[in-house]
This record gives C-alpha cells, structure tokens and sequence, in this order.
C-alpha cells in the first residue's frame, strides 16, 4: 500500500526517530513532516530509528499540511478527543476497509503536546481513535505503531477497488471555491463561515469525489458566478419577478 504517514510539526527528534522505527516495523516508507521543530536528522533521531535511518534521511519537508496532503486521495486524522462540529473519530476496523481501498491515503499525527488543532483536522476526510483505557494519551511512536498496523497488518481481505477518489489538493481547492461562492451570493457570512463550510466538509468527503465529479461541482459554482456577476452588470431589472430576494428557510 502506497501509504504516507505525516507528523505535524513534531517536537522531539526522538519521537521522529521512533515513529520512522515504527513505521518500518508496519512496512511503511513515506514519511512526511509538516513543519519540524526539529533537525530530523539529529543523532537522537537516528539513534531512536534504529535499522530506519533510511527513512529518516529520505523523509520529506512540507512548510504546510495541504501541501503534505496535496498527492494523496485520502487523508486519516488522528485524534483522541471530539471535536465540535467535526465528525467523531472513528475505530480503526471501521476505517481498514476505505483505507486500503485507497490509492495514495495518508494518515496524520498531530505535535506530542497538543495532537492536531481543528484546523488540521478539517483537512482530513476521516478521523480515527486508537481505543484505550480511561487514560488515551499515547506517545507519537505508539500512536504510529498502533494506527499503522492495522491499516498494514490486520487480518481483513483487501477489498477490490473500483474507483479513483480525487486528491485532497483538488477538494480543498473546491472547498476554496465553495467558500467564495457562499459569500458572494449572502449564503454565510464572516462569523459563520468557517462553521458552515465544515458542515459541508463533511457532507462531500463522505461522498469521495472523483477528479471529474470534483470538476463537475466546480464548474457548478463557476456557473452561479458567472450568473450572479452577470446580474449585477445589467441591475435589478434583469431579474424575473420569481427571482426577488425572498428569504430561504434554513439558509444558514
């Protein structure tokens, strides 16, 4: 499986040492830090990988975590913690299936102190909890450990794959343009709209969207720009008398 695993903004070089070690043990080899507050390559790092210095040395550098996620078709989150407004995390055997039916997923770590912020977690289709006793903190190189085997090692069939989802640099570039197009036509406004674009995060990811029908949407808003930017060059005259500004009900 052509699976990448992503520390963002990790703290410790040992910690990064360790989850490399880890991820080899699963049989994962692409390994991408978001913002690294660390050297990767420290002796400590290395010294925690072990027969993984390879991985260490080959991992890659992101400044941001759209553009570790940009290649990949589908993004796991980790988190042990609900969130409001996001989905609730997920057992990993409910996720094994949709995770190895994808071409390129990635699964995303969050920093040692904090696990990933909500902002990181709205870029992730799914997210995922490791199941523990009452005490759920877990070390970054366990979380890893954990989360990847049973998304590499676990013991269900992989389930035949048939059909291609689109990247996540092609979603969140129609979540960009969903967002814009909410504004222009009064759908939300700025104190609402990060709530409400989550909302609808959620209702598309769930779809997994392929490149085309993500194209197919955009050329959607494409077309309600076009109309509305058009209106507003010929005025209110323009408009049908069925077409007057009356409140929708549940319009957020």
């Amino acid at each position: 499986m052509n699976l990448a695993v992503v520390l963002v903004s990790p703290k410790t070089p040992g910690n990064i040492g360790a989850a490399a070690r880890a991820m080899l043990n699963m049989g994962a080899r692409d390994l991408r830090l978001v913002a690294p507050r660390c050297d990767h390559l420290d002796s400590g790092a290395v010294a925690m990988a072990v027969h993984a210095a390879d991985l260490l040395r080959e991992a890659r550098l992101y400044p941001t975590l759209r553009e570790a996620l940009a290649d990949r078709d589908l993004s796991v989150g980790t988190t042990a913690r609900l969130r409001a407004d996001l989905p609730a995390p997920q057992h990993p055997g409910h996720l094994r299936p949709l995770v190895r039916a994808a071409a390129a997923p990635a699964l995303v770590f969050g920093p040692e102190e904090t696990g990933l912020i909500n902002s990181d977690l709205e870029q992730c289709q799914v997210t995922v909890r490791v199941p523990t006793a009452e005490y759920a903190s877990l070390n970054l190189s366990q979380a890893v450990l954990l989360v990847c085997y049973e998304f590499l090692q676990g013991v269900d069939e992989l389930p035949e794959r048939t059909r291609k989802t689109a990247t996540r640099e092609e979603m969140e570039a129609m979540y960009g343009h969903l967002h814009e197009t909410m504004r222009l036509i009064g759908y939300t406004d700025a104190v609402r709209a990060r709530h409400t674009l989550r909302l609808w995060r959620a209702v598309l990811d769930r779809a997994l969207m392929s490149s085309a029908e993500s194209r197919l949407f955009r050329g959607l808003l494409r077309q309600v720009g076009w109309k509305v930017e058009d209106a507003a060059r010929r005025g209110p005259a323009a408009l049908p008398p069925s077409q007057g500004p009356e409140p929708t009900e549940g319009t957020p």
